[in-house]
């Protein structure tokens, strides 16, 4: 088939893009600009146009729209003009994941690596909405076996379509609920028929929500961290962090990256692999996971300091990575810990304000960046007073160079980070800002 898509330099977007070239179909994207994805498809042979234009729309047989895309869309309209079959994402899961084997990873945080460490561990085609550091991308394409290894998302309630074999749920925590229109019920139904449809599951016991849930699904796997994980230590092998626990009656696992929340990850893929694999292969394969790009991601160490970039965007998963942060500092010694926080959209900012106060708790100095929009309309909200209990600074934006980091506002440079642990959280540019490439 010819196949487009619209919105192609999305990390989920371009994932399907990717698994359908390699599956041998032409594919074509655009996006509204240019991005270090939408070239990266370049250099595997897709066309990748900018910014969204009728003339992108030819002879396809198929055009595949992300969630944001609107309807009056120049592609779509050109599309629906010459007859052409438009999907949006959530819907075109159907016919591409409806012959697969796949193990589902769905929950508001920990899903990309948790879905990366399955990967890791597991043989088989792998989409995920971050870039796995053990193969270099966020698509691996396996021909030899149906089996599909793929993080499911809650956020347009796509991954109630993704044909899950195996739903692994890692947490129910309400989020992206302006898809829901705020109503929890929706929310937590979507949860349950997502369940429902996997005929083996994998879930966490001590989930609030998940936990009701015990009595209607007794035939699932349930991990209960507090009790089935034990004896957790963070140990750097080969100046690298690592989680090592006891995981039931199977023994020690080594995973890589710091805290509970890796351990639980990481229970979670062993006890689904385990279904197909014997323990001890699955204790070796582990140590094939990297890491994923922009998770507690080390991009510069040395000259008293290290640099990490963390996608970290919910307020949970802000303060699961800074007590690994605090972890990591006192191993490697550092005394001062830096927050850099770009907020992600004025909606999820509001939303959890009160929750994204106390997560960087520990820092000796936050850095707040202005709002990634994400499309949406810009909102009032005084960081200065609501977090005036941190050592803060409002700027612009950041300039990596070498082991520091520069904090602009107003065209001028207000100081130079280059001592201690130093990591940046977001999941909009500031990622590309860190790494010297914005």
């Amino acid at each position: 088939m010819k196949i487009h898509f619209i919105g192609i330099g999305g990390i989920g977007i371009s994932g399907l893009a990717q698994y359908m070239h390699f599956q041998g179909h032409e594919v074509s994207g655009s996006d509204i600009k240019d991005t270090v994805i939408a070239q990266k498809l370049r250099d595997l042979g897709i066309k990748v146009t900018v910014p969204h234009s009728a003339d992108a729309i030819s002879d396809q047989d198929l055009v595949i729209h992300s969630a944001i895309i609107r309807p009056d869309n120049p592609e779509v309209v050109a599309a629906k003009e010459k007859k052409i079959e438009v999907m949006a994402r959530r819907e075109a899961l159907l016919k591409i994941l409806n012959d697969k084997k796949v193990y589902s990873v769905a929950g508001a945080h920990g899903k990309s690596t948790t879905t990366a460490i399955l990967a890791s561990i597991m043989q088989g085609s792998a989409i995920i909405g971050a870039e796995s550091k053990a193969f270099g991308s966020n698509v691996r394409y396996d021909a030899s076996n149906d089996t599909m290894i793929f993080e499911a998302d809650e956020s347009d309630g796509s991954f109630i379509n993704s044909n899950p074999h195996c739903a692994i749920v890692i947490n129910a925590e309400p989020e992206h609920m302006e898809y829901y229109d705020y109503n929890y019920d929706r929310f937590y139904e979507s949860y349950k028929t997502f369940i429902r449809l996997a005929p083996s599951k994998i879930l966490n016991a001590e989930d609030p929500f998940l936990a009701t849930l015990q009595d209607e699904f007794s035939d699932a796997s349930w991990l209960y961290p507090s009790k089935d994980i034990q004896d957790i230590e963070f140990v750097l092998i080969n100046d690298e962090p690592h989680t090592r626990f006891k995981l039931k009656d199977l023994g020690s696992f080594d995973v890589w990256g710091f805290g509970k929340h890796i351990a639980i990850d990481a229970s979670l893929a062993i006890l689904a692999a385990s279904q197909s694999m014997d323990i001890e292969s699955i204790r070796k394969n582990l140590l094939n996971f990297k890491g994923i790009k922009k998770r507690f991601d080390i991009i510069s160490k040395g000259n008293g300091s290290v640099i990490i970039d963390d996608y970290g965007h919910h307020p949970t998963e802000i303060k699961a990575t800074f007590q690994s942060v605090k972890e990591y500092a006192q191993l490697k010694g550092f005394e001062k810990i830096t927050a850099i926080w770009q907020p992600h959209k004025y909606s999820r900012t509001i939303d959890n304000l009160e929750e994204f106060i106390k997560c960087f708790e520990g820092a000796q100095e936050l850095i707040i960046l202005p709002v990634w929009a994400a499309g949406e309309t810009p909102r009032d909200i005084d960081f200065a007073h609501k977090f005036e209990r941190y050592n803060l600074t409002l700027a612009d934006k950041i300039q990596r160079a070498n082991n520091h980091i520069k904090v602009v506002k107003d065209k001028q440079e207000l100081k130079t980070l280059d001592n201690g642990l130093i990591i940046g959280f977001g999941a909009g540019d500031i990622t590309y800002q860190i790494r010297g490439t914005a």
